[in-house]
């Protein structure tokens, strides 16, 4: 097949979906993209631009793949009549009815009614967890019951029936060379805390420095790393633990090469997540492939990918915390010894199965059974 793929926001994970779809797939995979800047102006204006650069591709397009920042309906109507007979799929990598906004703004629900016509305008969508998946739908009664009057609550379940779940896929055999590194290397003198997630407020670091400060008041001995996006975000909370840590961040700042980000990661004994929202953490991920022992909210999308059996320890450390509390007794046992951290072997077996070479024929056949299935999604057949 050909697959046309739609992205106004080319940045962070839309990115690495976009770039292992192209990658890996046995279709061929053409792309309109725009960078990933001015979210806002991206879902409301992004689609004229992308419109036009459908021009440039002369090849027929057998399915439209575009995500969740596209004002699809837009798209749809400019790009009329070219794509009038061709199944659209859209991918909800987010969505703006229940991602978090920071405490001095109020929810734009302009960004929500594209999402929601977005979704009604696609033959099918896909989420990418059943939390997201779940977390959208539960939303959208409350969302819709706003409106003055013709709400069209009954398309609650219309949606329903056409939405899915696809989890992205990870580009994971690109660490393999540090997880190498990992299986050699020397245990560290001190227990290494990684943070890789964005430098936002929705990943709540506030939380993740008071547990950190009320370790290191309760002498627990580690060092950090502090990676991550901050290209849009730049807390002051990270300056101020560069000032109190001093040599003890073996690192700080964002990583854009593969290579030398994959080595920080192994270099991690645990990676922790104080996200206020997680759809799914591809950080996180990434993380604990290289060796990193996970302590997650027990809460989110987390506890449906990791497996049942690392979810209550037994002869290893805990994976799951319940509030900050928690988060500080069990982050204090596993520094001290206390909780053994997971092996990397066990470690690995999370997410294996996500990466691109496991998961792209699911891709691929699901895709081609849209293509398949098409009269029957339009009621044409």
């Amino acid at each position: 097949m050909n697959i046309l793929l739609v992205e106004p926001f080319l940045g962070g994970s839309h990115r690495v979906f976009i770039n292992g779809l192209q990658r890996y797939s046995r279709h061929r995979v053409f792309s309109v993209t725009m960078k990933g800047s001015h979210w806002k102006w991206r879902m409301s204006g992004g689609s004229v631009t992308l419109a036009e650069k459908t021009k440039q591709i002369e090849e027929p397009i057998d399915l439209v793949l575009a995500s969740s920042m596209t004002n699809l309906p837009a798209f749809i109507a400019l790009t009329n009549p070219r794509f009038a007979n061709v199944p659209i799929v859209l991918y909800m990598h987010e969505n703006q009815l229940t991602q978090p906004v920071p405490g001095d703004e109020e929810r734009d629900i302009t960004y929500c009614y594209i999402n929601y016509l977005s979704i009604l305008a696609a033959d099918v969508v896909y989420f990418n967890s059943a939390f997201h998946k779940k977390n959208f739908l539960d939303a959208l009664p409350g969302f819709l019951a706003k409106f003055p009057d013709y709400q069209q609550s009954e398309s609650i379940a219309r949606i329903a029936d056409r939405s899915k779940i696809l989890y992205p896929g990870l580009d994971l055999k690109v660490l393999d060379p540090a997880v190498e590194k990992r299986k050699t290397r020397t245990a560290n003198e001190k227990p290494v805390v990684v943070w890789n997630q964005r430098w936002s407020f929705d990943k709540d670091p506030d939380k993740f420095f008071r547990v950190i400060e009320k370790l290191d008041d309760a002498e627990c001995r580690f060092d950090l790393i502090l990676a991550g996006d901050q290209e849009h975000d730049q807390s002051e909370l990270f300056e101020e633990a560069w000032k109190r840590y001093g040599s003890r961040i073996l690192h700080y700042g964002f990583v854009e090469n593969s290579e030398q980000y994959g080595n920080l990661l192994q270099r991690g004994d645990f990676v922790v997540s104080t996200a206020k929202h997680e759809f799914f953490c591809t950080a996180i991920m990434e993380a604990i492939y290289c060796g990193c022992h996970p302590v997650l909210p027990r809460s989110l999308t987390y506890p449906e990918l990791i497996p049942k059996s690392l979810q209550e320890p037994l002869l290893h450390g805990p994976v799951f915390y319940d509030d900050e509390t928690d988060l500080f007794r069990k982050m204090k046992k596993l520094l001290d010894g206390t909780h053994k951290k997971l092996p990397l072997s066990t470690l690995q077996a999370v997410n294996r199965h996500l990466d691109w070479s496991a998961i792209i024929q699911e891709y691929d056949d699901t895709l081609e059974q849209i293509k398949t299935d098409y009269p029957h999604l339009r009621g044409e057949a």
